[in-house]
């Protein structure tokens, strides 16, 4: 059997305002599309929701897709730096095919509880 594979568009708007498209396969989430593509974005307890170093700011139409966060997220998103009605963890966000041309801003700082 054939495996297909969804791309999708991931428009990164960094903090200093620079706007880099890339290219993501269903199932990735956007942390994990942000490396792949050198984005900086730290990700400090590596995807295990223990941080909101991976705090993104979504558009408000990509936002509306995504299932509300869980409250393991939202206790992190609480301590995330500039939060917004449209922030999400990046590792929490997963591509597929509505979320294809998502625009995800990433914050000018980040806040590491962990450290």
């Amino acid at each position: 059997m054939l495996a297909v594979y969804l791309e999708g568009i991931v428009n990164f708007v960094l903090q200093d305002g620079e706007e880099i498209s890339v290219q993501a396969h269903e199932g990735e989430s956007l942390l994990d599309v942000a490396w792949a593509n050198d984005i900086d974005i730290e990700g400090a307890c590596e995807a295990s929701l223990a941080c909101s170093t991976c705090h993104l700011i979504l558009d408000e139409d990509s936002y509306g897709k995504l299932e509300e966060p869980t409250d393991e997220e939202n206790d992190m998103l609480d301590l995330a730096f500039g939060l917004t009605d449209t922030s999400r963890l990046g590792c929490q966000v997963l591509m597929n095919k509505d979320m294809d041309g998502i625009i995800a801003k990433i914050p000018t700082m980040t806040r590491n509880a962990q450290a």
